[in-house]
């Protein structure tokens, strides 16, 4: 439109565009508002996954939760408490506490890191929260390559510290974030590491999130809302996996930030046709490329099926060892075969172990970088670990990548030549069926059943305590916290476990 020249017409024509841009203003206030009504009115219909998960995220209750959730919740806890106390002494954690303090230190309002006791950023205190429970090695695992407590527990003591929030807050927290995130990685995660993408990581950041958005009390619509902006800030590459669930947690920490000033996230940005799933899976319709049974089909709308009622996080196993978690059982395994048939190493003419065919092509048959049935034994392989079970009847538990190779007993490097690995569809995860022929003639065969790692707290606080020689507490400070963890539904503020991992002078 040109203006008018004359002077009477130019009036008229600012009036009328005044007006104009004030019905424009009030129409775009309007939209923005009935859109937002739209998108809820659509929700409550038929409420996408995002949407189903916040709804039951904050409607959920201590008071809702099973006896073997809140003990699991507990025992995760101390599991990455004992790891981040390991993993602090050890380069990466020590490299992740000088990069943060550097570059935070003096925050007034922000998280606490672990063991050092610097007050960072909430972000900042994630981030090195979590690298020194990786670097630490004693992880939990989820269907072998997820880790879900190096993003979600160092979150929830951000937003439990951020809050002051109780014991059972931060239980119910975690056990939330826990079922969110390995029902959303569940059978999806081989067609996503096909992608080149890292499972642990590009789950890790919901799992963060959740946990952080429900002990800060976050309501549905919050919540939905952190989940959607952790499609935007999800990664993980496999080509380059040097930064893994430290940067997942410090960009759910933005997320959580975002979604409380009230940014919004997308309805359907999990499950959308250019959501999260198409993004990462390249589609949509459930279809998977690679599966752990060899099935090339699932559905979206398992996810979210029976969501409460069956508990999910109760399939995490305890990575006792710091070794690729495949291979755990075949440490414990064979070590219980040779116990109840006395057979020692002297006696073992060769061993057989069956196993999941996805862990004989690590991390993922589009492109392994371990090919454990047809390499090479060598130190960290499959029959390494299995000969260890002979030969020793376990593992050193402060043993890590780094010690490997450098002092194993010869029967070890000897034996581990006579094992054979075997891949098959029908065997479970982290299930090995370990046969061993002994010079006599004779087999002994012990079937794993891919529990052996699942265990209450007890048995937990019993086997964690292998890491007491590498961690910076004493022995008596590293039993206090297990103790707390123990009765933290009692706790008045979950936080009181921070200053518990502090070095004492």
């Amino acid at each position: 439109m040109t203006p008018p020249q004359r002077a009477s017409d130019r009036r008229r024509f600012l009036q009328n565009s005044g007006l104009a841009l004030s019905c424009l203003a009030t129409s775009a206030s309007f939209s923005s508002t009935t859109l937002r009504a739209q998108d809820t009115r659509r929700a409550a219909a038929s409420p996408t996954l995002s949407r189903q998960f916040a709804r039951w995220v904050a409607g959920l209750r201590y008071e809702d939760l099973p006896p073997a959730v809140v003990d699991r919740a507990k025992g995760v806890t101390l599991h990455a408490l004992s790891s981040l106390l390991v993993g602090s002494q050890l380069p990466a954690g020590k490299e992740a506490i000088a990069l943060i303090t550097e570059e935070e230190s003096g925050v007034r309002n922000g998280s606490t890191i672990m063991v050092n006791g610097a007050k960072v950023t909430k972000g900042g205190a994630a981030f090195a929260n979590s690298e020194m429970t990786l670097a630490g090695g004693k992880w939990d695992t989820f269907r072998m390559l997820t880790h879900p407590s190096t993003s979600i527990i160092p979150a929830a003591f951000v937003g439990a510290e951020s809050a002051g929030a109780s014991g059972r807050d931060f239980i119910t927290g975690v056990a939330a974030a826990y079922e969110v995130m390995e029902r959303m990685a569940s059978d999806f995660i081989p067609t996503i590491m096909a992608r080149g993408f890292h499972a642990g990581p590009v789950f890790g950041i919901f799992g963060a999130a959740v946990a952080a958005a429900k002990i800060l009390r976050f309501n549905e619509d919050q919540i939905h809302d952190a989940i959607g902006l952790c499609v935007n800030l999800a990664g993980g590459n496999l080509e380059s996996a040097g930064l893994r669930e430290g940067a997942a947690v410090r960009n759910a920490m933005l997320a959580v930030a975002l979604a409380k000033q009230g940014h919004k996230g997308g309805e359907t940005a999990l499950e959308g046709p250019a959501g999260f799933y198409f993004a990462y899976m390249g589609n949509n319709t459930g279809q998977l490329t690679y599966s752990f049974t060899g099935d090339r089909q699932s559905s979206l709308d398992k996810i979210t099926a029976n969501l409460g009622k069956d508990w999910m996080f109760l399939e995490t196993l305890y990575r006792i060892y710091s070794v690729s978690g495949y291979n755990i059982a075949h440490i414990d395994v064979t070590a219980k075969l040779c116990e109840e048939h006395n057979i020692r190493y002297e006696d073992v003419d060769r061993v057989e172990a069956v196993v999941n065919w996805m862990e004989t092509l690590y991390p993922s048959p589009a492109f392994p970088t371990r090919r454990e049935a047809t390499g090479d034994p060598k130190p960290g392989s499959t029959r390494y670990y299995t000969a260890w079970g002979v030969v020793k009847r376990g593992f050193p538990m402060l043993s890590d990548a780094s010690t490997v190779g450098k002092a194993d007993p010869p029967e070890v490097l000897e034996l581990m030549k006579r094992v054979t690995i075997i891949p098959s569809h029908q065997m479970p995860l982290f299930g090995p069926r370990i046969t061993i022929f002994t010079k006599d003639g004779k087999s002994y065969t012990r079937q794993g059943t891919g529990r052996e790692f699942i265990w209450d707290f007890n048995e937990e606080a019993r086997r964690i305590r292998g890491v007491v020689p590498g961690i910076p507490i004493s022995a008596s400070q590293f039993e206090q916290i297990a103790a707390t963890c123990r009765d933290l539904d009692r706790l008045e503020r979950a936080d009181t476990l921070i200053p518990l991992t502090f070095a004492k002078q």
